[in-house]
């Protein structure tokens, strides 16, 4: 175990620090309020905590439009509130990653003022700026992830600036080294302030094409899906020079002791690989997302289990992601509490590192958002096709004291509507709640090496059956997955051992594995006792 990374060893739980826990009863979550429940992370055991943006920003989208790197948002906190929270973490041994936008900046940034303010301003070309097309009108077809055309007319200086995102959120141009120099000191910035790790924002939206070329036609969109995927952006995404940019960036972080790069794209995993880098000198953590988009059935799981773990480069880690900020919650995609669970013991016991986004350990569904209480610019701009993302950020329920005990005024969105019984304060006392699976499945990951570092060996999997093993020296843990609505019998030739937990709270520990009876929607994890005589991967 002490041959691997902090990171390899951990587990990361995401907070969206709006919805966390608020403190000055404005109904946003800060600083101050995340520092309250750090003893509940501790309980709860994972080991990392990543917090989504906290810098000053318009909150044109929430934290993700910067209009300065090197400060708190006073929404947030204070600077002193962010030492104190790196202080109080590491006294518990919690680690902090923070988020680092690179890809764009707020176009309320110094650096994006100046850089409109006239065409031979020395910071001109810190950003994407191009003549109107030969007709007039923008220089290229490409289109915004948030809806209507990539690129916005400036009208004092005649040209326009290019935007992925909003138009308050102009792309940096990466290929300009003073872009890259004032970055890399962002990352220093936070690094020298005591941040364990970070989380790079939109990685694969970094760098275009130079040369301006129209993005082609996607022949699969059709009306519903998002209109940015119209087109197929092979000229705005995924490009060669991204992976120049990401050695950059980890240059920086190898200059300091036990640190962690994680970089988040949305690629197919071939993809994806590349973004570990040559000689693995990219992220430490490509974020692996496919279990967000995959099937919910065993068989669709276990190809991509096998898929992915045979496209690791040569020392890669692993990692898989079930949550974050910009999905529907977990419960909502796998279709209901029983598969939650399920999903909740295949996280925690694949190979590799798991991230978990707050409050899917309670269960927490989707939130009900009127039309009237919208925030995400995403579904304002794009209303009617469900790709708002305030449903999943509503507040962290905590008890059912009125306001969740997340607030004692009006939360920003509004509380899920089954707050009263999905809580901290209801779960923790419950041994058969969701968070209590939870517990139970941390605390059996970080007390069993096979589960935290061990090798990966798929052992069987069907239309509704997944089963695998893990193991460490000649410690070996079976994981069982019945995703289907019939219970189901297999003998296991090398089972001799003993079940230790089970998604079902009504099956008791100790039960013998050799033949599992898997109740339907049910998973186990045993303890087997023999070596069978096969080959495994490497872990």
């Amino acid at each position: 175990m002490s041959s691997h990374a902090w990171w390899q060893r951990g587990v990361i739980y995401q907070i969206y620090p709006r919805s966390f826990q608020d403190s000055d009863a404005d109904g946003i979550g800060d600083l101050p309020g995340i520092l309250t429940r750090l003893d509940y992370l501790q309980w709860l055991g994972v080991t990392a905590v990543w917090i989504s943006p906290i810098h000053p920003s318009p909150m044109a989208d929430f934290g993700y439009d910067i209009s300065d790197y090197e400060d708190i948002d006073p929404v947030f906190g204070t600077p002193g509130d962010f030492a104190r929270l790196v202080t109080e973490l590491h006294r518990r041994d919690l680690k902090l990653i923070l988020d680092f936008v690179p890809n764009h900046t707020s176009d309320q940034h110094p650096w994006f003022r100046a850089s409109r303010s006239s065409r031979s301003d020395p910071q001109r070309n810190w950003y994407i700026w191009r003549e109107p097309a030969a007709g007039g009108g923008p220089p290229t077809n490409w289109r915004s992830e948030f809806g209507g055309p990539a690129w916005t007319l400036d009208e004092a200086t005649g040209e326009y600036y290019y935007h992925a995102y909003l138009p308050q959120q102009p792309d940096l141009n990466w290929r300009e080294p003073g872009v890259r120099q004032a970055m890399h000191q962002v990352m220093r910035f936070w690094l020298d302030r005591g941040v364990d790790g970070l989380r790079v924002d939109a990685i694969h939206m970094l760098v275009e094409d130079e040369s301006l070329q129209d993005n082609p036609e996607n022949p699969l969109w059709r009306p519903g899906m998002s209109p940015a995927r119209q087109l197929l952006r092979v000229h705005t995404c995924d490009r060669p020079e991204t992976h120049h940019m990401i050695a950059g960036m980890r240059r920086v972080l190898d200059e300091y002791d036990d640190r962690i790069l994680i970089g988040e794209a949305y690629l197919p995993i071939d993809r994806l690989m590349l973004y570990y880098g040559e000689s693995l000198a990219g992220f430490h953590l490509p974020f692996n997302f496919h279990l967000l988009s995959t099937a919910w059935n065993a068989a669709a799981i276990a190809a991509l289990v096998r898929t992915y773990e045979a496209a690791l480069p040569s020392g890669g880690w692993p990692n898989w992601v079930l949550g974050n900020h910009d999905r529907a919650r977990l419960i909502n995609r796998v279709g209901g509490i029983a598969q939650a669970r399920l999903a909740a013991m295949l996280l925690l016991t694949l190979r590799g590192t798991p991230t978990l986004y707050y409050g899917d350990e309670l269960g927490m569904s989707d939130a009900e958002v009127p039309a009237n209480l919208v925030q995400d610019p995403w579904e304002k701009n794009v209303p009617g096709l469900g790709l708002g993302r305030d449903p999943c950020r509503s507040p962290m329920q905590w008890s059912s004291a009125p306001g969740a005990d997340f607030t004692n005024g009006e939360p920003w969105l509004p509380l899920g509507a089954d707050f009263k019984r999905v809580n901290v304060m209801a779960e923790s006392a419950d041994a058969r709640s969701m968070l209590s699976l939870y517990r139970a499945l941390l605390r059996l990951r970080q007390s069993e090496p096979a589960l935290t570092v061990g090798a990966y060996r798929e052992v069987r999997s069907d239309a509704d059956v997944f089963i695998y093993e893990r193991e460490y020296e000649e410690r070996r843990m079976l994981i069982a997955l019945n995703f289907g609505t019939q219970a189901r019998s297999m003998h296991h030739p090398h089972g001799e051992g003993s079940i230790v937990l089970s998604t079902d709270p009504g099956r008791l520990p100790g039960g013998p594995c050799h033949v599992l009876d898997l109740a339907a929607l049910e998973g186990v994890v045993a303890v087997l006792e023999t070596r069978p005589a096969v080959a495994r991967s490497s872990g």
